[in-house]
């Protein structure tokens, strides 16, 4: 497991090295998006979505803190 994981952001052969953080991948397979917030939105599915499509993951956690039973807030999302 690797955590605060750099996704580069490649663009018409400009590289930004650290556009975006992943929270966590796991077995460099399964990217986690750890979130504590009242409601999970479509920014946060859109920013999981992301990861997953630049890093040609196929599978996403969306995990929020902010809840009194975790299972009730855990997205499971697939590229």
């Amino acid at each position: 497991m690797r955590k605060e994981v750099p996704m580069p952001i490649v663009y018409k052969e400009v590289r930004l090295d650290h556009g975006y953080r992943m929270d966590l991948l796991v077995a460099n397979k399964v990217v986690v998006e750890i979130k504590t917030v009242e409601f999970l939105t479509d920014v946060h599915i859109a920013q999981l979505l992301t990861y997953l499509r630049l890093g040609t993951y196929k599978l996403g956690l969306l995990l929020n803190f902010h809840v009194a039973v975790m299972k009730e807030d855990i997205k499971r999302l697939i590229n």
